[in-house]
């Protein structure tokens, strides 16, 4: 799988930009704020559907228009398919493929695979939980397209249960009474489709395990032993521990639906106090530790680059290669091509031993996007095309 072509208008910093590439290695060169990241983030916007650099997609569109256009040519098994990804906010995105009619934008889910590596990943280790909820999220929506509308509803029910709870936080304390009687609904609506994301979740980070350890002792020479570990906030508010989790390791939806009415239940009063959800999937954690320590906290700069690191590789080989042993919602997670590695400015913040490591573990990929300030801030073996970025502009060196 390789991108083979792309085109963009009004995307972040330009008007119009048509940029060939080619498989195996490109190197996407120039200083800092020309625009080499925004064309790399459009690239990964077409796999997700979301930005590894902001949360909305407000500030994708140049600024005084009303919306932004991204077209990919995707590459397949020698089968091109273009996509096109119109970005409008404030309204539903919309998507073409092979120029069609539009369609919903999460239709386009699983043309193109990406594992991005960027700066930013040293939040995945160092940074609050919803970072490390959105890794999660993002990969599972890539191994199972599917599932970006069981989050999409799930975010609804969420909206609309804490209303509900807002509302009525405000009115006992203005003593004028709470109109719950629908409350009962919502929490049945938060807990079946808050338990196909725990579901999925688990079976992610149950794939994601060992091939994360591998690649943390390929990263960091063997110094340490990474694992992961899905924290439910239920075992929270069940009262239950790590070493004693009321979510079994392998659970399945109706377990964990039941689990969740039942959290719910037992908070209901702190809930209304607080006016907020205080139990679901939106509250969950992805728990990285090194040696059994928290990598939170515990872990050197270097050690929560090969971390992040290490996590990213993890997610190329589950990519690359599928899984047969993570359950029901694994039963699709077989090989489907290599994702194209995108490295947006990493290696100037690694150290020489990481930056070779890291190179060396993915320069035989199918294709692989670099960026970087100056040619030397790309290492000896991911040398390649090179396309320099200016003001706007894009050039092919030759």
């Amino acid at each position: 799988m390789y991108v083979a072509h792309l085109s963009l208008t009004d995307f972040r910093s330009y008007p119009q930009v048509e940029l060939p590439l080619d498989p195996g290695i490109t190197a996407l060169v120039g200083p800092n704020g020309q625009g080499k990241t925004n064309l790399v983030e459009a690239i990964g916007y077409v796999a997700t559907l979301g930005s590894h650099r902001v949360p909305s997609d407000a500030a994708l569109v140049r600024a005084g228009t009303s919306r932004a256009v991204v077209r990919a040519k995707v590459v397949r098994e020698e089968r091109a398919t273009l996509v096109e990804v119109e970005v409008t906010p404030g309204k539903a995105n919309r998507a073409r493929v092979n120029g069609g009619s539009p369609g919903r934008a999460r239709d386009v889910l699983g043309i193109l695979r990406t594992v991005l590596f960027a700066p930013e990943d040293l939040a995945l280790v160092k940074g609050d939980p919803d970072g490390r909820r959105r890794f999660l999220d993002d990969l599972l929506v890539q191994l199972t397209p599917r599932i970006a509308g069981v989050l999409g509803d799930y975010d609804r029910v969420l909206k609309q249960r804490s209303a509900l709870l807002k509302s009525a936080a405000a009115a006992s304390r203005a003593r004028t009474g709470a109109d719950l009687r629908t409350l009962d609904v919502w929490d049945a609506k938060l807990a079946a489709t808050g338990a196909q994301v725990v579901v999925a979740r688990q079976a992610l980070v149950a794939a994601l395990r060992p091939r994360a350890a591998d690649a943390y002792r390929q990263v960091s020479a063997g110094q340490g032993e990474l694992g992961i570990t899905y924290r439910a906030s239920l075992d929270t508010a069940l009262g239950r521990t790590d070493d004693d989790p009321a979510l079994p390791a392998a659970a399945d939806a109706a377990t964990v639906e039941g689990l969740l009415l039942e959290a719910m239940g037992r908070l209901r009063s702190k809930e209304i106090e607080r006016g907020v959800c205080l139990v679901g999937p939106h509250r969950d954690d992805l728990a990285l530790t090194l040696d059994d320590l928290p990598a939170k906290g515990y872990a050197s700069h270097g050690e929560s680059w090969s971390v992040a690191l290490a996590l990213r590789l993890a997610s190329y080989e589950l990519l690359t290669h599928g899984v047969d042993d993570a359950g029901a919602w694994a039963a699709d997670w077989g090989p489907d091509g290599e994702p194209v590695l995108i490295l947006d400015d990493v290696f100037a913040e690694l150290d020489t031993r990481r930056r070779e490591r890291l190179a060396e573990l993915v320069a035989g990929a199918r294709q692989v996007l670099v960026t970087a300030a100056v040619p030397q801030d790309v290492p000896e073996p991911l040398a390649g095309a090179r396309v320099d970025v200016l003001g706007g502009e894009v050039a092919r060196v030759l």
